[in-house]
C-alpha cells in the first residue's frame, strides 16, 4: 500500500514522543516508497480543520533531529472527541485520501481511535501507538515518555534527599501522573541507601488519611532526623475523592476547560503546607509541585525510552498491515518486545500500580516495586553516602 498516511499526537507531550513520530514516518518512507505521509497539526483538532503538514517531504536527517527533541513537534490537544466529533474527524481524513491514521498517545487516545475505527468500517486503518509519562496503560509494562520522566522524579528525590540531610527538615514532592502511582513510585528508583529517600510514599491506589499521615511524619523524623515524601498528584480519601478536592473549598478549584479537577496545581501544594502548619507546627517544611518539569525535560531523555518509543512508532506502521489496533510494550524476561492488542483493550482504561508493589498497611514501596523500578531506571550516579 503506498496510500496516503495521517500521523498525529494527542495528550501531553513528553521527552520521547517525537522518536514515535520519527519511527512511523521512516518506516513509511522505507516501507512504502511514494507513500504520502501527513502530519495533523494539534491532534485530531488538525485533522477536522484540514491542517497538516507533509512529513515524507522531509529528508531523514530533519526527521532524526525532530525525534531527538521534546515536546510534541506536531503540537497537540486534550480534545476528547464524541461521535459527533469522530464524524468530522473522519471527513478529515477521507479529504486528503487517508488509507492509515496512526494516533500517538495514552488511554483517550486510543478511545478515539476505537470509535474512528468502527465509524469508518474499516476504509480507514487506526493504529493507537502508546505514550505517556503516566505509565497507566493496561496491556503495558510501560509506556513511552515514563522512563524519562521517572528519571526526572529519581534524580530529584536524591538531591533533595542530599540537601535535607544537611539541613534537616520534612519535605513534599508532588508529582504527576493522575490516578496511577507509578511516576510517584519512581522517586525510589536511586534512593541512597537504606535510610534514603523517599521515606513515605502516598499514590492513588492507597487511601490518603490525614491523622495517619502527621503519625508517620512524627515516625520517621524520630527514625531518620528528617521525612521526605512523595506524594502523587490524584492521591485520594477514604471516600474515593482525590485529595485536593477534599481539602479545597469547591470555590477554589482549578479546572480545565472540561471542568475536571486540576489534579497537579497549586491547590494540592497549599492545602498539604496548611496541613503540616496546623499539625505540625514549629517544624521546617518545603512543598514542591514538580509540575511539567519532569514531562519532556531536555536535560532527562533517557536513551533506552528513545529507542523503545522510536520502535513503537515503526511497529506501529507494522500494525497498519496487521488492520490496526493498539501498540504495547511488554517485557519477555529478558527484553522489550512489541504486540498489538485490540482497541477496545486499551480504551478508556486506567492501569493502577498493583497491589504488592505497595507494603501491607505502610506507605511504603515493596521490594517487587523497587525491582520494577531497578529494570527500568539503573542507577545513573555514583553518590558517596554523606557522614550525616
Amino acid at each position: 500500500m503506498a496510500g496516503t498516511f495521517v500521523i498525529a499526537q494527542g495528550g501531553g507531550p513528553t521527552a520521547v514522543i517525537n522518536q514515535t513520530l520519527a519511527g512511523a514516518a521512516l518506516k513509511i518512507s522505507r516501507r512504502y516508497p511514494g507513500a504520502r505521509v501527513l502530519g495533523a497539526l494539534h491532534g485530531v483538532r488538525g485533522v477536522r480543520d484540514g491542517r497538516f503538514v507533509t512529513l515524507s517531504d522531509l529528508s531523514e536527517a530533519e526527521l532524526r533531529a525532530i525525534a531527538s527533541t521534546p515536546g510534541a513537534a506536531l503540537g497537540s490537544t486534550r480534545d476528547k472527541p464524541d461521535a459527533a466529533y469522530c464524524d468530522l474527524i473522519l471527513k478529515g481524513l477521507r479529504a486528503v485520501g487517508a488509507d492509515a491514521f496512526i494516533y500517538i498517545g495514552g488511554n483517550d487516545t486510543a478511545g478515539t481511535q476505537e470509535i474512528l475505527a468502527e465509524a469508518s468500517g474499516g476504509r480507514i486503518v487506526c493504529v493507537h501507538a502508546p505514550k505517556t509519562i503516566d505509565n497507566d496503560l493496561v496491556e503495558n509494562d510501560h509506556t513511552p515518555g515514563f522512563i524519562s520522566a521517572a528519571e526526572f522524579v529519581a534524580g530529584a528525590f536524591l538531591s533533595v534527599d542530599l540537601d535535607f540531610r544537611a539541613l534537616p527538615g520534612i519535605y513534599v514532592g508532588i508529582v504527576m501522573g493522575r490516578h496511577a502511582g507509578f511516576l510517584t513510585a519512581s522517586a525510589a528508583a536511586w534512593s541512597l541507601d537504606e535510610g534514603g529517600a523517599p521515606h513515605l510514599v502516598y499514590v492513588p491506589e492507597r487511601p490518603f488519611e490525614r491523622s495517619r499521615f502527621i503519625e508517620d511524619i512524627r515516625a520517621t523524623l524520630a527514625r531518620h532526623g528528617r521525612c521526605i515524601i512523595a506524594m502523587s498528584e490524584g492521591v485520594s480519601g477514604p471516600d474515593g475523592r482525590s485529595l485536593v478536592e477534599t481539602l479545597v473549598p469547591p470555590e477554589m478549584l482549578e479546572r480545565d476547560p472540561h471542568g475536571n479537577i486540576r489534579l497537579s496545581g497549586s491547590d494540592l501544594a497549599q492545602a498539604v503546607e496548611r496541613i503540616l502548619a496546623e499539625d505540625l507546627p514549629g517544624k521546617r517544611a518545603r512543598v514542591d509541585t514538580f509540575g511539567y518539569l519532569p514531562r519532556g525535560n531536555v536535560a532527562t531523555v533517557n536513551t533506552t525510552d528513545a529507542k523503545e518509543a522510536f520502535e513503537a512508532g515503526a511497529f506501529a506502521v507494522e500494525a497498519v498491515e496487521r488492520g490496526g489496533g493498539s501498540v504495547t510494550l511488554q517485557f519477555d524476561g529478558e527484553k522489550t518486545v512489541y504486540g498489538l492488542v485490540p482497541l477496545a483493550a486499551v480504551a478508556g482504561k486506567t492501569r493502577h500500580m498493583p497491589e504488592h508493589f505497595l507494603v501491607p498497611d505502610e506507605n511504603r514501596l515493596s521490594d517487587a516495586c523497587l525491582s520494577y523500578l531497578a529494570r527500568l531506571l539503573p542507577r545513573k550516579y555514583a553518590v558517596a553516602r554523606p557522614f550525616v
